[in-house]
């Protein structure tokens, strides 16, 4: 009896703990409890009341009975099933002795050693079983605790993937935009950049106008002069032929002959000025050329300088020209490069007319007081090896130190809001570095001038 109630105390137990960590139908885990509990009581009446140990044992064993069918019939206590498997055994043999003894004691006596062997094989495994299966059951939570934990972090994982996924999209949407935003941006940067050279290129030819229309007027009224002249000899040799004096005839027509060259020499100087503004108003075809480079720099240098008097008659300047004549011609593009020379020469003329204004409204000295200040714009040029030099020199104002680098940046100038576009240095960079390979620097002092030297290969 003792081992029964210890058998009865540890399924007691075991369904207990089971049956507390399941929170589904609470009424009939209380109910099983107080089966298994009234039970255990028959089973320890029996101590006190040997009279009602048949009944007692009886009715325990049909409560426990009662307890195995209901969790074998409901999925609900799947969990507590453990205790079938471990007590059934122990309960079919007390039904069964229990009965031999209701039946027969003689046979229940003759046989009562072997029962007994029985019930107590089937304790023993009542025992053994609910051990390993008890560890059983401890690993498996264990593993399942591990399994949903894992399904937990799966679902973490999952839920943060599916985040970074979409502000990922977000993010990749929004630089798509962006990247839109910014092509259509370098677009229009690039239409106002190909507007702003060709005004830079227009403005240039402006600067250029007046002293074309300068210079061409000089070589038209040598045409017309000795077109006039001629004209009055041949009448003057009609005359003599008349008269057959051949020795007047053939004077006449010398100097008829050598009027007409001069009428073709300027005619051909008109046509070069002609074709020059022409170059220079043209997109640069990029095919380089033997150029006489002394030519060229002159040409510029007076044309540079009547047009800034045709537009300020109070501008005057001192012109200085220094030309090696062992140069010869050389291969570049001469379009590009007279914008270069061009554009060198604007900038000195217009350095040295401020430093004059500058000195007009103070004291008409320059800055050293060494004497009254003559605006001067110096021009030369010089072979050395395999280069050819171009020096545009003036006596201006130079550029201040914080500035002298970003001179040839785009959009860079010195000058008034509303005087330049900041692209002339920067073009004239790209055009002797990119276009023919040279160099282009700057030697300035502050107060005293500035020299830009450009330098061409041969």
């Amino acid at each position: 009896m003792i081992f029964e109630c210890v058998i009865l105390i540890v399924v007691t137990v075991y369904l207990r703990k089971t049956l507390h960590t399941s929170v589904s139908m609470p009424e009939w885990n209380r109910l099983l409890l107080l089966t298994m509990y009234a039970a255990i009581g028959l089973i320890t009446i029996q101590f006190s009341f040997p009279q009602v140990k048949l009944i007692s044992k009886w009715l325990a064993m049909i409560m426990l009975a009662g307890v195995m069918y209901v969790l074998y019939s409901n999925e609900k206590f799947k969990q507590a099933k453990i205790i079938l498997v471990a007590v059934l055994p122990y309960l079919l043999v007390s039904f069964f002795i229990e009965t031999i003894r209701l039946i027969s004691s003689s046979l229940y006596n003759e046989w009562e050693p072997w029962l007994e062997g029985a019930s107590t094989f089937t304790g023993i495994w009542a025992f053994g079983t609910w051990i390993v299966t008890n560890r059983q059951q401890k690993e498996l939570v264990k593993v399942r605790k591990k399994v949903i934990e894992e399904e937990e972090n799966n679902k973490v994982i999952a839920a943060m993937k599916a985040q970074l996924e979409i502000e990922v999209a977000e993010r990749t949407a929004e630089l798509t935009k962006q990247k839109e935003e910014l092509e259509l941006a370098l677009n229009e940067l690039k239409t106002t950049q190909t507007q702003l050279i060709q005004s830079e290129k227009m403005a240039s030819l402006g600067e250029l106008t007046a002293g074309i229309a300068h210079e061409i007027q000089n070589p038209l009224n040598f045409v017309n002069n000795f077109s006039e002249v001629n004209t009055e000899l041949i009448d003057e040799m009609m005359e003599e032929v008349d008269k057959g004096n051949a020795a007047e005839i053939k004077l006449i027509a010398g100097d008829i002959k050598q009027n007409l060259e001069k009428i073709n020499h300027h005619g051909k100087r008109a046509d070069a000025i002609v074709k020059g503004m022409l170059q220079h108003s043209r997109s640069s075809s990029a095919t380089k050329e033997p150029t006489d480079i002394n030519k060229l720099a002159d040409e510029y240098f007076r044309l540079a300088y009547h047009g800034l008097r045709a537009k300020d008659k109070s501008f005057n300047a001192a012109m200085k020209a220094d030309y090696d004549e062992t140069i010869g011609d050389i291969n570049i593009i001469p379009q590009d490069i007279g914008r270069v020379i061009l554009n060198l020469i604007t900038n000195a003329f217009y350095a040295v007319d401020e430093k004059r204004k500058a000195l007009v409204q103070n004291v008409s000295r320059d800055l050293d007081g060494s004497g009254v200040y003559e605006p001067t714009v110096c021009v030369s040029t010089k072979r050395t090896g395999k280069r050819v030099e171009i020096k545009v020199e003036d006596n201006g104002n130079g550029i201040p130190k914080n500035v002298v680098d970003k001179i040839f940046q785009p959009f860079f100038t010195t000058k008034p809001s509303g005087q330049g576009t900041g692209l002339g240095l920067s073009m004239s960079y790209d055009i002797v570095t990119k276009g023919h390979g040279g160099t282009l620097k700057v030697e300035t002092i502050e107060g005293k001038g500035s020299l830009f030297i450009i330098g061409l290969p041969v």
